[in-house]
């Protein structure tokens, strides 16, 4: 078993950010569309060896949202700038809000930072339609963010993860999986996972596995048919 104050200790977002990143590109205009592209550039953004596949190209905003290609957003953060994060952020309740001036690495590098329950309560005011957003905005992020489909039940959400030691890439990582449920005639459900694995395999399949597993048995997601 958690131990409840874990669900308040502020832990990196990582890619999980890319969803408000999103929001807050869109709503700004920094981004005008899922289709906004980006032409990678190898001299600005070398590919590291950690990088996945389908990285180190161009990338939409939508594509570098499902591949979590962090160089897309990288350049993105740079055009959207620390004042309109730390106004948006703040706006959002979004964990600390930090962001400083001319960073591309904030919620990476553990200047930003968010609990569990923060996670939560985001993500359900996102549901609910509090969020100070555009429908526009939200309608793109549920166009991407749809992870799968069963019984009427839409999954939606966002991944995240990096070494628990900065620059460790052997090592343990810590891992993320949040997002929310649509349920036919029922409220949406929101959620959020955050585990500590041996590797980086490991916490790549034990995120949604979990996820999947308490969501069933909170009686929330359908078994797979």
């Amino acid at each position: 078993a958690v131990a409840p104050e874990a669900l308040e200790v502020r832990q990196v977002p990582y890619s999980t950010f890319k969803i408000p990143n999103l929001l807050i590109a869109l709503d700004s205009g920094a981004a005008k569309s899922l289709d906004d592209r980006i032409d990678w550039d190898p001299d600005r953004r070398p590919a590291g060896e950690h990088w996945p596949a389908g990285w180190a190209q161009p990338q939409t905003l939508a594509s570098a949202f499902r591949r979590s290609a962090v160089w897309y957003f990288r350049d993105l953060a740079l055009a959207i700038g620390g004042p309109t994060y730390r106004e948006r952020l703040a706006a959002f309740e979004y964990g600390n809000a930090a962001a400083p001036d001319g960073s591309d690495l904030f919620w990476l590098d553990g200047t930003l930072a968010i609990s569990v329950r923060e996670q939560v309560e985001f993500l359900a005011r996102l549901v609910r339609g509090e969020l100070p957003v555009e429908p526009a905005s939200i309608a793109a992020l549920r166009e991407v963010a749809r992870l799968d489909e069963r019984s009427g039940h839409v999954l939606y959400g966002k991944t995240g993860a990096g070494p628990a030691v900065a620059g460790d890439f052997d090592g343990r990582f810590r891992g993320w999986l949040v997002g929310w449920i649509e349920r036919p005639e029922r409220a949406p459900v929101a959620f959020a996972l955050f585990a500590t694995a041996p590797d980086w395999a490991s916490i790549a399949r034990f995120r949604r596995e979990a996820a999947e597993q308490l969501l069933g048995d909170a009686g929330v997601w359908p078994e797979a048919p």
